[in-house]
C-alpha cells in the first residue's frame, strides 16, 4: 500500500456496492418470482453485494501484509472482484444443488491461479532500480 491510499478513497464505493447489492437481493427475494431475470438480477446484485463485503477486508489484509512492491488500489478492487464472483457463482450453482466439494476447490483454486499470475505479470513489468559495484575510492 502507499502511504497516500486510505481507506477512505474506497469508501464511497463499499457503501454503495452494499446498499445497492444487498438492497438488490432483498428486493428481488420480496417482490419478484423465480423467473429468469429475477435468476439474473439476482447473479448481479449478488457480486456487487459480496464484492462491496470483501473490499474491507481485502484491504485491512494489505495493510496488515504489506507486499513489495506495495499494491496498487486497482490490486485491492479486483481481489475484491474475484471474491465477487467466487461467492456469486457459489450461491447461483446452489440454486440448482450443484455445489461439491470439488466445485468449491475447484472454482477457488482457479480464480486464485488467476490471479497469482496477474500479481507475477505486474511484478515483471517494473523496471528495477540500477545499482553499480563500483567502489568510488
Amino acid at each position: 500500500m502507499t502511504s497516500t491510499t486510505t481507506f477512505r478513497s474506497y469508501l464511497l464505493s463499499v457503501l454503495a456496492l452494499l446498499l445497492i447489492g444487498w438492497g438488490g437481493i432483498a428486493a428481488l427475494f420480496y417482490y419478484s418470482e423465480p423467473f429468469v431475470w429475477a435468476r439474473w438480477g439476482f447473479f448481479v446484485f449478488a457480486i456487487m453485494a459480496f464484492t462491496g463485503s470483501a473490499m474491507p477486508i481485502v484491504y485491512f489484509f494489505h495493510r496488515r501484509f504489506p507486499a513489495v512492491p506495495p499494491v496498487l488500489p486497482n490490486v485491492i478492487v479486483r481481489q475484491s472482484l474475484w471474491f465477487g464472483v467466487y461467492a456469486a457463482t457459489l450461491a447461483w450453482l446452489q440454486l440448482g444443488r450443484l455445489v461439491t466439494l470439488y466445485v468449491i476447490l475447484g472454482l477457488a483454486g482457479g480464480l486464485i491461479a488467476i490471479e497469482y499470475f496477474l500479481r507475477l505479470r505486474e511484478k515483471a513489468n517494473r523496471i528495477p532500480t540500477v545499482t553499480t559495484d563500483d567502489n568510488p575510492s
